[in-house]
């Protein structure tokens, strides 16, 4: 079943928006592959959305110096 941003696993209800938002897109990218179970890609989809998000933020702080 796919998520959104008004329906998300519970174990992503503590995220900041912008990573809960990423890490259901990364969510549903790997559900669709159907390769997973829920459970490892709540975990996974999570870990790299805060990868994804600090990543991006610490870059924008690096070119403004």
């Amino acid at each position: 079943m796919p998520w959104t941003k008004k329906d998300y696993p519970p174990a992503m209800k503590n995220l900041p928006v912008k990573v809960r938002n990423k890490a259901v897109e990364i969510a549903n990218a790997i559900l669709e592959e159907g390769k997973m179970d829920e459970g490892g890609v709540i975990a996974i989809s999570i870990s790299k959305a805060k990868d994804a998000v600090d990543g991006s933020t610490k870059k924008k702080a690096d070119s403004k110096k």
